[in-house]
């Protein structure tokens, strides 16, 4: 057997390669970073790909099923992941294959009908959950999931409204990279812009919400093909974890009409968070427009201030000021 490490495939591996996975069942993905091939000869018996810590389309071919080579592309993979400085593996899979992937050291988080998402720690989502701080008592709670990069005026009308409206608000803010402010600068700016809240707590989504491995579609660079929205198994794992964690009856969010992503993701919201009651607010605007991040970030350089305070909190304000000189 014959094994390589890609970066891109080309020709006739290409072919190969959405070959094998067709015929075992699978599609391919344009969110990959390396592809393992396993060659026996000029048969390609097994492939598996990576992106960042997340490992999926990984396949065997069906005359070579029985020799072990699952084990070996995952070993192939891990590596790559731990070269690359990653610790907490993810894989995507069916559902059918969960006992072959759990002799392999993954452990189910969620899944849909047609795939399985699995985590490398036994138990690692229930142990992200217990760090963080406990529920607070109340008849209601109200959950935001955002990115706030940077955290905006419109941010924090979305979660003033829903802070008058319930017990509590927990909001939590996407830990994914998200350039250019880094995932920690942006949790701190909700912290400071919603700290005259009292029932307001922010908290870090962590490898768990609106991730690479939970919601992929979010992170490509065309975001707003309705049609490749994959974003189930997100709201799956906030309904199975986080509503039961924090008691969570009410889930807020913001239109946006110009995204087919938003859109999509919400129409998901709704039809599948069960007794959890989706809000939907109107966007906060200024000047007739909704104020949105990618409008902030465009005004950065040059700096515009004049611009910026009609759009940001004092205190993103003050950060962006620090963050461009």
């Amino acid at each position: 057997m014959e094994i390589g490490l890609y970066q891109t495939l080309r020709g006739k591996r290409d072919r190969q390669w959405e070959a094998l996975l067709k015929e075992t069942g699978l599609h391919t993905d344009e969110q990959l970073q390396e592809t393992v091939l396993i060659f026996d000869g000029d048969t390609l018996a097994a492939t598996g790909s990576r992106y960042e810590n997340v490992l999926k389309c990984i396949a065997v071919d069906p005359a070579y099923q029985g020799e072990g080579l699952t084990a070996t592309v995952i070993s192939h993979l891990r590596q790559s992941a731990f070269a690359a400085g990653f610790r907490h593996l993810f894989l995507y899979t069916k559902p059918e294959n969960a006992s072959q992937f759990a002799s392999l050291f993954f452990y189910p988080i969620a899944g849909t009908e047609s795939v399985l998402l699995m985590e490398d720690r036994k138990n690692g989502i229930e142990d992200f959950l217990q760090s963080l701080p406990e529920a607070v008592p109340g008849k209601t709670a109200a959950a935001l999931v955002m990115n706030c990069n940077p955290f905006t005026l419109g941010h924090r009308y979305l979660i003033e409204t829903a802070s008058r409206n319930h017990d509590a608000v927990y909001v939590f803010v996407l830990s994914e990279p998200q350039p250019p402010f880094p995932a920690e600068d942006r949790l701190t700016l909700v912290k400071q812009g919603t700290a005259d809240l009292p029932n307001v707590k922010i908290l870090p989504t962590g490898p768990y919400l609106i991730s690479a491995a939970t919601f992929p579609t979010y992170f490509l660079k065309d975001r707003d093909r309705a049609e490749t929205v994959h974003c189930t198994l997100d709201v799956e794992i906030f309904k199975k974890y986080f509503v039961p964690r924090f008691g969570i009856t009410h889930r807020y969010v913001g239109t946006e009409p110009g995204s087919l992503l938003t859109n999509s993701y919400n129409q998901v919201l709704k039809a599948s968070l069960g007794d959890t009651k989706l809000v939907e607010i109107p966007r906060l605007c200024h000047g007739g427009k909704p104020i949105s991040a990618s409008t902030v970030r465009s005004l950065l350089d040059p700096f515009d201030e004049e611009a910026l305070t009609a759009l940001v909190p004092p205190t993103t304000l003050s950060y962006l000021r620090s963050f461009t000189r």
